[in-house]
């Protein structure tokens, strides 16, 4: 039974070169790829920064020699040279919009070729395995990385440009107010730049986070009902509450180095405002006339200000969102562990080659040890609440590796409660339960997954192909294990109906006599050497149940099952009787000689004809 246990934090592993020293080279190699497209959009922006220059000098000189110098026309003049500027601005924008299209198209269409190879890939190198990021990658991934990039290049050419014909333009009024100007713009771009390496960390851990609570989130949708059969609801709570916790705390580093961002436009964006208007009394003594203090604010009001402004909203969060995804596209994926899905391979069966008694238990072999039992309960006592009379009291019981139990009783009296023990899904009030040797208390899900399957009542089965529900507790199956398991259990005929082992099944259409012989047949084919079966054959008639049991029985390990009718129980090795008082383990015989409860059921079951 599949348990979940993330098993990866979001935290990326240390090591190996930084993400923009691995994107530098493909960046390159894209670009250099698509010269002429640069060349035009460059031609697009020299034309934005001569305009960026005309308006801030038209109206400069309508001011001095204009309206300050009682030349009216001459200053409506300066003023038109102006509207006109900002008119061609329209044209230049729609240029640069065209040419943007030739690198944003191309780059997202790499983009998903590169994602589909990738997830081809690694379907073929772990069949089954999945990759649950795949979607993810194809669609929005993709898509964030050609929304980043389209704002990246916009806002990067625009303040390049823009600044440069703000730049040249403050020259050229005046070289003076380039003192007061740039020093506080080149300090608060110092600053922003500082934040970008830890911001694009920051930014890292957080779309980790993002996608590994994500993952922990189908993956526990899918494996629900498997949860509440083996009762992890707490371990699989705890998972998610610790990846929740992570994701919180990458958001709060994020918002920190956001806050510092902030700061960076403040000084970069304000300051020079501020600056220039508290040194206007010292700029006017070095000669700076009123129409280049008026040109001055046009150049960072209208201009450079706030090509600074989307420059630095930009790059601080599109550009290191894209810094992070490109880097999940470029990087080789690592398959991440699915814990309790992989299966271990299963130790050598001592007793698998030894020929079997009448009763299906193998003849003892000599040997100079005693191997460790299946399954060991040592005085376990368990009681649904405080004041509740023990469903199990004081209960010893040792399962060898290779037996076959049939546990049987009144309804009620804790035989579902025992295979929940066994399978570590349900702790004892007292008492000590091993498996394979080993307390079953404190092991990880995954480790518990890889020992024992536990089979309820209600057949799980899900949509999807029947090769997927039988491989469900072992993804690398061969077909040959496949079809063995099924031609054992004699589920040849369902899966032939249903259209072989690559058709799809539709729980809906299932009796649930064919769920369970799908599940009995998934069981068989686990490497687990512990099979709990709780009623899991109640739904099989006689002679499928007896088929399937056999077949389960002469796997390697052992097998318990809570007995639905008594010609189950007379095919075990030996049978444990529940009475609510106590317990009476023995064979057939032993027990019909021991115990009148035993011989009722028997009588109960013979007189209905099972």
């Amino acid at each position: 039974m599949t348990t979940l246990d993330s098993g990866r934090s979001a935290t990326p592993p240390p090591g190996g070169p930084g993400p923009l020293r691995r994107l530098v080279p493909p960046a390159r190699r894209f670009l250099a790829a698509r010269r002429d497209v640069l060349a035009r959009l460059a031609a697009w922006s020299v034309a934005e920064s001569a305009q960026t220059l005309v308006v801030g000098y038209g109206v400069a000189q309508a001011v001095d020699r204009g309206f300050l110098a009682g030349d009216t026309l001459t200053g409506l003049g300066w003023l038109a040279v102006s509207g006109v500027a900002v008119l061609l601005g329209a044209p230049v924008v729609r240029g640069v919009f065209a040419q943007l299209a030739g690198l944003t198209e191309p780059l997202r269409d790499q983009l998903v070729r590169r994602a589909v190879d990738q997830s081809m890939a690694r379907a073929l190198a772990h069949p089954g395995g999945g990759d649950r990021a795949a979607v993810s990658r194809l669609t929005n991934q993709a898509e964030t990385v050609r929304d980043s990039f389209a704002g990246i290049v916009l806002t990067l050419r625009s303040f390049v440009f823009t600044a440069a014909g703000a730049l040249v333009g403050l020259f050229s009024l005046d070289p003076v107010l380039l003192v007061v100007v740039v020093p506080p713009l080149a300090g608060g771009l110092a600053l922003f730049l500082a934040t970008l390496r830890p911001m694009a960390a920051a930014q890292r851990r957080a779309l980790a986070a993002d996608e590994a609570l994500g993952d922990h989130a189908a993956r526990t949708r899918r494996a629900l009902r498997d949860i509440t059969a083996c009762g992890t609801e707490a371990a699989a709570a705890r998972d998610g509450a610790r990846l929740v916790a992570e994701a919180a705390a990458a958001a709060r580093a994020l918002a920190r180095w956001t806050a510092v961002r902030t700061l960076a436009l403040g000084v970069a964006g304000q300051l020079p405002v501020l600056l220039l208007v508290v040194t206007v009394p010292w700029l006017r003594e070095r000669g700076v006339t009123t129409g280049a203090l008026l040109g001055a604010f046009t150049y960072l009001a209208q201009a450079l200000l706030p090509a600074l402004h989307t420059l630095m909203t930009a790059i601080g969060a599109a550009g290191t969102r894209l810094l992070v995804v490109l880097d999940r596209f470029t990087t080789p994926k690592r398959p991440a562990s699915l814990t309790g899905t992989t299966p271990r391979t299963p130790p050598a069966d001592a007793r698998a080659g030894l020929p079997r008694q009448a009763g299906g238990q193998p003849q003892a072999a000599p040997r100079t040890s005693r191997p460790a039992p299946a399954v060991e309960l040592r005085a376990v006592t368990v009681a649904y609440g405080a004041a509740a009379e023990p469903v199990l009291d004081a209960l010893d019981l040792r399962i060898e590796d290779g037996e076959h139990l049939a546990v049987v009783g009144p309804s009620g009296i804790g035989k579902s409660t025992l295979t929940r023990l066994v399978a570590g899904t349900l702790a004892p009030g007292s008492g000590e339960v091993e498996v394979a040797g080993r307390a079953i208390a404190g092991r990880s899900p995954a480790e518990l997954a890889s020992l024992r399957v536990l089979l309820p009542q209600q057949a799980y089965v899900f949509t999807g192909t029947v090769r997927d529900n039988l491989g469900y507790l072992r993804p690398d199956a061969r077909r040959t294990d496949i079809e063995s398991a099924v031609r054992e259990l004699g589920a040849g005929p369902l899966v032939e109906r249903l259209g072989g082992l690559d058709a799809p099944v539709r729980p809906g259409e299932l009796s649930q006599g064919e769920r369970q012989l799908l599940v009995l047949a998934r069981a068989h084919l686990s490497t687990a050497r512990l099979l709990l079966l709780d009623e899991a054959t109640c739904h099989l008639d006689a002679a499928s149940e007896a088929r399937a049991e056999e077949a389960l029985a002469r796997r390697p390990g052992a097998l318990v099952v809570v007995a639905h009718r008594m010609s189950s129980a007379m095919r075990a090795d030996r049978i444990l009787l529940l009475d609510g008082a106590g317990a009476v383990c023995g064979t057939h015989r032993e027990l019909l000689a021991r115990s009148p409860l035993y011989r009722d059921l028997v009588g109960h079951w013979s007189g209905t004809g099972e």
